[in-house]
């Protein structure tokens, strides 16, 4: 189904008629300072509340995370909403009535299909919840009992019991009102003509398996005695797609703790939870995907591997280390041994030991080459070297000279080589052709990246400046145009600023936001109007402060394009050599702010 059109003036219609305070008030408690409301950031841990939210910008943004942007961004975050579903729940609480996108009879009926699979699915879970709950349901609640399960746990996580009988869940969803052809379609049910319908879940201790909106989409089912398999999921169907969902992650996504833990099975999930570890999550029966690696991202920059600590889990780990890597989450290993898995660990151990091993956790990449040491006989020297070898070649993964020094250093502390020598030989294999291109000298990187820093800091507070008091205008008409921000983010971003103040005299930040489709740049366009201003207590001192930010955004902008222009051509070089005129002149005159 397509996306529906919407227009600006109708985004920007309910974006105006939903206070950004009164929504976000809804899910985190706020502390009026000043303007300005503030409290604990959602989207990462902290004590001390750095996550504000300004009524007059329309805006939210955490100083602590970088996290924000305006109202549709907070529950495209928060709630993992498209923008079209923020859009429709932001209209709803509005009171506005969105148009209806023209669906042809096809779409509609794929639709339609869906949420009668997701009804089908809650039915199965509250039929299996309350089946356990009855003299039926016996053995899988002594069973889960056993494991150390309260009912509070088993509530919270919906657990059920599907009966012994293999056609009880077909029969009561058909006296329900269903039909078979939707049953099948549901994954819970098989019709064949010998058999007629019967169950895929009979005589199992049942897992509802929830996406991030709480909407059952599929089922864990632990066979009760003997049988294979004895763990069974839900096949595909068209609401479970199960590279692209994560068990518990309904619940783990609203955690304060500054990871997620990545477990194997649905009750490693269910005990961490219990324990107190509300950030566990795992994959649903398969080896970890990219599509769960993008998933992890919109909720974590870190994540914890708790696989098991057997052959097999150690083989899932290395597999999914760099899948989480491509992303850019940072990973960690969790060392549970002498203990399979964070179950038997916290059943033997508890909740405190557990949390030590977190502490703990070995960095991915250490992990990977104590893992790599285990091929080799260290005691041999041929295949001693051969390990070093092994391992500068992985170092070699690393551009940016600073970090890939840091690893060299970790690993010659931890394998008893010299600093110098591992270097070399990294050195060595990257000259002799590798594939990997020598990183730049670390003096110049540094010098670069802190002069591209202060210049985008520059750009920042320009326009946080603009936004907060649109006198400043006035002040750089005639110095600065949106031309002169050199990033092109920062542009597009003054560009609309300037336009909106050149229509009305007037600045909507929130609005501006709207512009941009991607998460991640709605972020850093909110970063942009919400950079840190140094106090300065005189207007003597805050005018001197904008003309020193002029000159360095002028200064860069001339720089910029004289690099970028042909040196042929007249027309361009005159311009810039008035605007260093132009530059000149600036430095000897005063700027006011009025």
């Amino acid at each position: 189904m397509s996306t529906p059109y919407f227009s600006d003036d109708l985004i920007e219609e309910v974006r105006s008629r939903n206070d950004i305070v009164d929504v976000i008030g809804g899910y985190v408690s706020l502390q009026k300072k000043g303007s300005t409301y503030f409290g604990l950031c959602p989207f990462h841990n902290e004590k001390t509340g750095s996550f504000s939210v300004s009524p007059n910008k329309q805006m939210y943004y955490c100083f602590g995370c970088g996290a924000g942007g305006n109202v549709f961004t907070f529950l495209m975050q928060y709630e993992n909403y498209t923008f079209t579903e923020a859009m429709q729940v932001l209209a709803d609480r509005a009171g506005i009535e969105l148009p209806k996108q023209e669906m042809t009879g096809a779409q509609k009926r794929e639709a339609d299909k869906r949420t009668k699979l997701l009804e089908i699915n809650k039915e199965a879970a509250k039929y299996f919840y309350k089946l356990l709950r009855s003299p039926r349901g016996e053995k899988a609640y002594a069973y889960f009992r056993k494991r150390e399960l309260s009912d509070e746990t088993m509530r919270k996580f919906g657990l059920g019991y599907s009966d012994q009988y293999s056609d009880d869940l077909y029969r009561y969803l058909r006296h329900v009102g269903y039909d078979d052809a939707l049953l099948k379609e549901s994954g819970l049910v098989s019709i064949d003509e010998v058999r007629g319908g019967h169950d895929k879940f009979w005589n199992r201790a049942m897992f509802p398996i929830m996406d991030v909106h709480n909407r059952v989409i599929g089922f864990g089912g632990r066979v009760m005695g003997e049988g294979e398999p004895k763990y069974l999921n839900s096949p595909e169907t068209k609401i479970f797609d199960k590279s692209r969902n994560l068990y518990g992650l309904n619940i783990a996504r609203t955690t304060r703790k500054p990871q997620l833990l990545l477990c194997e099975g649905y009750m490693d999930v269910i005990a961490l939870h219990q324990a107190g570890f509300d950030n566990a999550v795992a994959s649903l029966g398969t080896s970890l995907t990219s599509g769960h690696a993008s998933l992890l991202k919109r909720y974590t920059k870190e994540v914890y591997l708790t696989y098991d600590s057997d052959g097999a889990g150690v083989k899932a780990a290395l597999r999914a280390i760099p899948i989480l890597k491509e992303v850019g989450i940072i990973t960690k290993v969790i060392n549970m041994q002498p203990y399979k898995d964070p179950d038997e660990f916290i059943k033997a151990l508890g909740a405190e030991e557990y949390q030590k091993r977190i502490d703990q956790a070995e960095n991915s990449f250490l992990f990977e080459i104590r893992m790599l040491e285990q091929n080799y006989d260290m005691n041999d020297p041929e295949s001693k070297t051969a390990f070093y070898n092994e391992t500068a070649r992985r170092l070699l993964a690393f551009p940016e000279e600073l970090e890939r020094n840091n690893y060299i250093q970790a690993v010659a502390d931890k394998y008893r080589i010299g600093f110098e020598d591992l270097r070399k030989l990294v050195n060595n294999l990257a000259m002799a052709g590798s594939g990997i291109t020598k990183a730049a000298p670390l003096k110049s990187g540094i010098h670069e990246k802190k002069k591209e820093d202060g210049m985008k800091q520059s750009q920042k507070l320009l326009l946080t400046w603009l936004i907060e008091d649109t006198r400043l205008f006035d002040s750089i008409k005639g110095w600065i145009t949106e031309e002169d921000f050199t990033e092109p983010l920062y542009r597009k971003a003054a560009q609309e600023l300037f336009t909106q103040y050149g229509e009305s005299g007037q600045v909507n930040p929130a609005k501006i936001i709207s512009r941009f489709q991607e998460e991640e740049e709605q972020k850093e366009i909110a970063g942009l109007f919400n950079a840190k201003i140094h106090e300065v207590e005189t207007k003597q001192d805050k005018e001197k402060a904008l003309k020193e930010t002029i000159e360095r955004i002028k200064e860069n902008s001339i720089d910029v394009r004289s690099r970028q222009s042909d040196p042929n051509d007249l027309t361009v070089v005159m311009q810039l050599i008035n605007e260093q005129k132009e530059l000149e002149k600036l430095k000897k005159t005063h700027i006011s702010i009025d």
